[in-house]
Parts: C-alpha cells; structure tokens; sequence
C-alpha cells in the first residue's frame, strides 16, 4: 500500500506538546516497525529538514513540501491536488483539518471535540467575532465531511470516543480507540539517570521546588485557575515557583498580564515558552509535582511523560483525565480553587501520598506504547485501504 500522511504538525515545536508531539511520535514508530508499506509525508517548510527518513527507508519513505497552514483557504482549495496526483491507497489526517476536496481514501485522527463546545471554543480565538464564525462553520462542515466519509476515526481515549459517536452520529464499530504513548519521554529519562539531569542548570531564576505545567495555554487547559491557586499557595509557600512551558502567543500573554494583577511574585512564576526535550526531561525531573488543571482533555502526554520521570501529578477531576491516569494521581476539582490547593499542598509535602502515586504510576505507564499505537494503526491502515 501507499500511504500518506499530513505531517504538515510534525514536532512539539510546530505543532506544540499534544497534536505536534502525536505526529512526530507516530512517523517515528511506522517507520521503525512497518517493513511492508510505502509512506509519503506532507511537511511544511518549517519542519520538513527536522522530519528525517533514515537512508535504510528512502526507497520507501517520501517526503514532500506542502506548505499550507491549517484551517485555511490554502488547505482546503490546494492541498487536495497535491494529495491526490500522489496515487495514494490512504491518507491519514492526524487532525481533523482534513481537506474535503480531496478524493483520496482517508482515516483522521480526532483527538477531541473542543472546537464544538461554543463556551470553549469563543475563548480559545484571537479572531473578531465574523471571522471566528466563519471559522466556526468552515470546522462544522468539516466534521460532517468526516463523520460520513472517513473509512476510520482513531481517537485516544473512551471518554473522546464517546463524544464522538454522539456529536458526530458516527457508528461505534467506526471510532477505534488507540491510546497514545509515553515512550520518548521514558527513552530520554532511561538514557540519563535521574541524578544526571539534577545536575543540569534549571532557566534562569527557576529553582527547586517548583510546579510544573506543560502545554498550550488554550482557556480550556483552565491555567488561569492554576495561576489564582498559585497566589494563595506562594503566601503560605514563598519558597515554592510555578514553571509554565508551552508556545508563546496571545493565550500566554493573556496569564502573564494575570498573573501580574493576582500579585504573584514576578520571581516565582515563569512563562519559559518552547523548550527541547533535553530541558524539558530536566524539568520533569526535577519538579517537585506536574499539575494537569484541564476542563477538557483528549488524552493528556504530558502528565504521563511526567510519571514516566519519576515526578508526582496533580491532575483534575474531568474529562478523560481520570481514564487516562488511573490511580496514579492526586485529583482535584478544576472548579474549586481551595481543592487545588490542597492537591497540590498535599503532593508536595506528604511522603506517603508522593509514595502511592509513583507507585500506581508503573502499572498505569504499561497501558501507553507507541509502539503498540503503531501497530494498531498498521492494522487499520490495512483494513482501511482495502
């Protein structure tokens, strides 16, 4: 089979920690484990030099500029021709942003359905408001697109799967749960051992102890009402920081202005923006605790690529958050400010439930393999393209 793949996400740094990450994961993985198919990946300018074939694939593995930003015009009237002239058995969108116009086979990968939830979704745009309707309906439509001509719908967890099958009226037996994989984040922290990276310098003016919370800073990831525990928690716990890694644009600037008015010491909260993964390994390292404040989460890598370093969560009651964690963290009502607080009070400072986290964490971090998510879709993939 020819297979290819919208790669255009491909990297944390282009596609940022969950759907950026996902992509990188997933070419990684087929290309180590599927002998059999060819791939073609479709890259923009930015990531296609970091999106590398080995020499021992290039009979196999292609790659090809196509430089159309997602959710646009571009990506709906151009992106189809260059799919389709590549006689393609299957594409696999590992978004949702699939362009209807195109008449190759398709399976997507729907990671959630937050662009759905109106309360969400109009927080989450830096738009005027005709643009962000547009937006609106041009997503709608792509979604309808999906629910009736995708062969597959690959999502990540039961609760996503749920949502899916009844927003969308897609048929069970279509929507195919695959979870996701903690591997690199695990393969990096085996590489250097845990007093290794505590001997790594932290970014300027971050010290020990500190909270940890990786991601974009959309307004359903809820770290606004981290930010309003955290100036409760520094009064207690002045010699506590806040560490926040993601992408750097107008939803950070948005927590930095609040922050700023909130009187948290401008010394004990930091807005590091993107870091690589040597760094970001040595953040999860050397964080006390990882909290996970989401209202809405697809499947959630980062809070698992903590536990896989040895470094406790705090994590909120909702969404898939719990399916996804298990035991192997202490939870908190996302709503309830004092609840954070004590979470996190509480994982910082008893031994004991430090203790039971980390142990949970084992049985739970055996559930997510790359590896096994490569398989799982080489087995759609075939069953998809025929």
């Amino acid at each position: 089979m020819r297979i290819g793949i919208d790669a255009r996400m491909y990297g944390p740094k282009i596609g940022g920690a969950g759907v950026g990450r996902y992509v990188e994961e997933v070419v990684t993985h087929l290309q180590q484990l599927d002998q059999q198919n060819e791939y073609v990946l479709f890259l923009r300018k930015e990531n296609f030099a970091d999106c590398t074939i080995p020499k021992a694939l290039s009979s196999k593995w292609t790659k090809v500029i196509a430089d159309f930003p997602w959710y646009s015009l571009a990506e709906q009237m151009r992106m189809p021709r260059i799919i389709d002239k590549r006689n393609l058995d299957l594409v696999h969108y590992p978004h949702f942003n699939v362009p209807i116009r195109a008449k190759t086979p398709f399976i997507t990968t729907i990671h959630d359905l937050i662009m759905l939830d109106q309360t969400w979704a109009s927080r989450a745009t830096t738009l005027p408001m005709w643009k962000y309707e547009l937006k609106q309906f041009g997503q709608r439509k792509i979604l309808s697109h999906i629910a009736k001509k995708a062969r597959a719908i690959v999502t990540m967890s039961a609760n996503a799967k749920g949502q899916i099958i009844h927003r969308l009226n897609v048929s069970p037996d279509r929507v195919h749960v695959v979870y996701n994989g903690v591997d690199s984040a695990a393969r990096l922290a085996q590489k250097q051992n845990k007093q290794t990276f505590r001997s790594l310098p932290l970014p300027t003016g971050v010290e020990s102890p500190f909270l940890l919370n990786v991601g974009n800073p959309y307004p359903h990831k809820n770290i606004e009402t981290l930010l309003h525990a955290f100036s409760f928690f520094v009064k207690e716990h002045p010699e506590v920081h806040l560490v926040l890694v993601g992408p750097r644009n107008r939803f950070t600037e948005r927590l930095e202005t609040e922050a700023r008015e909130i009187e948290i010491p401008a010394d004990r909260v930091h807005f590091l923006g993107f870091v690589d993964d040597t760094m970001l390994s040595n953040l999860y390292t050397q964080a006390s605790v990882y909290v996970i404040p989401s209202k809405l989460e697809g499947f959630g890598i980062p809070p698992l690529e903590a536990l896989s370093h040895g470094t406790p969560v705090a994590a909120s009651r909702a969404s898939s958050v719990p399916e996804i964690l298990g035991p192997a963290a202490t939870y908190f009502d996302p709503d309830d400010i004092e609840d954070l607080f004590a979470a996190m009070e509480t994982l910082l400072y008893n031994k004991n439930e430090r203790i039971r986290v980390l142990s949970a964490s084992h049985d739970v971090l055996k559930k997510y393999s790359w590896d096994d998510h490569a398989r799982a879709l080489i087995d759609l993939y075939q069953t998809s393209g025929s």
